[in-house]
C-alpha cells in the first residue's frame, strides 16, 4: 500500500506551527490559511515553506493550488468545491501530490475518479472548529472507505484526539489528522510526541 509520509497529520493556521510542530517530529502538515491578502497570503507559505525545509516536513497546501503549483508545494489538498475549478492536469503536471476531501459516498466516487493521492474522510467525530452538513463518519466508515480506495491511502479527520488516534488507524486510517489537538494543546511539541509514541504503538502491533 502507497504509504503517506506519517500516521499524524497537524492541520494548522499559521507557518510558525510548521516550525513549532516540525522541531517535534511532526513530518506531515498542512497549512490551512483564510482570509489573507495575496501578499500576505505567498509570504505565509513561503515562511510555511523555509520551516518544512528545516525539519524534513511534507507541507500540504489547502485550497490555494494556483500558489501551490508557482512555488513547488508538495501537496495540495482540495475541498469538493474546489475540484470544479482546480486545474488537476496542471497540477500533476507540475509532480505535487494531491489530496481530496470527502463526506459521502457520492464525493468519494468523485474523488476516486480524479485518481488521488489520498482520500481525506471527515468528521469522524463531533467537531466544532466548522459547521458541517454531516453528521459525525464513525470509525466504521473508515473501514468501508478502506475498502473501497484500494491502495489510495486514507486520512481521517474530526474530532480526532490523541485519545482517539488508535482507533482511527486500527479501523483503516493511514494517516490521522486534527487542528485543536495540536494547536490548542498546552504543550504542542510533547503533544506531538505522544501521538508520535500512540501511533507507534499501533504500528508495531500491526506488523507483529
Amino acid at each position: 500500500m502507497t504509504r503517506l509520509p506519517s500516521p499524524i497529520y497537524p492541520v494548522v493556521d499559521h507557518p510558525r506551527w510548521v516550525d513549532v510542530l516540525g522541531g517535534a517530529g511532526a513530518r506531515f502538515i498542512q497549512l490551512r490559511l483564510k482570509d489573507l491578502a495575496p501578499e500576505a497570503l505567498r509570504a505565509q507559505v513561503m515562511e510555511g515553506q523555509a520551516a518544512a525545509a528545516r525539519h524534513n516536513v511534507r507541507l500540504v497546501l489547502n485550497d490555494y493550488w494556483q500558489l501551490a503549483i508557482e512555488l513547488g508545494v508538495d501537496y495540495v489538498h482540495l475541498g469538493q468545491e474546489d475540484l470544479d475549478t482546480a486545474d488537476l492536469a496542471q497540477i500533476r503536471a507540475v509532480g505535487i501530490s494531491l489530496g481530496v476531501s470527502t463526506h459521502s459516498h457520492a464525493e468519494l466516487e468523485r474523488a476516486l475518479g480524479v485518481a488521488p493521492d489520498y482520500v481525506a474522510l471527515g468528521p469522524i467525530w463531533p467537531t466544532k472548529l466548522k459547521k458541517m452538513p454531516w453528521g459525525p463518519q464513525g470509525t466504521a466508515r473508515l473501514t468501508e472507505w478502506r475498502e473501497r480506495c484500494g491502495d489510495i491511502p486514507i486520512v481521517a479527520i474530526g474530532g480526532v484526539t490523541c485519545d482517539r488516534l488508535s482507533e482511527c488507524l486500527e479501523a483503516g486510517a493511514d494517516s490521522v489528522a486534527a487542528v485543536s489537538d495540536f494547536i490548542g494543546a498546552s504543550d504542542p511539541e510533547r503533544q506531538v510526541q505522544r501521538w508520535l509514541a500512540r501511533a507507534g504503538n499501533v504500528l508495531r502491533k500491526d506488523v507483529g
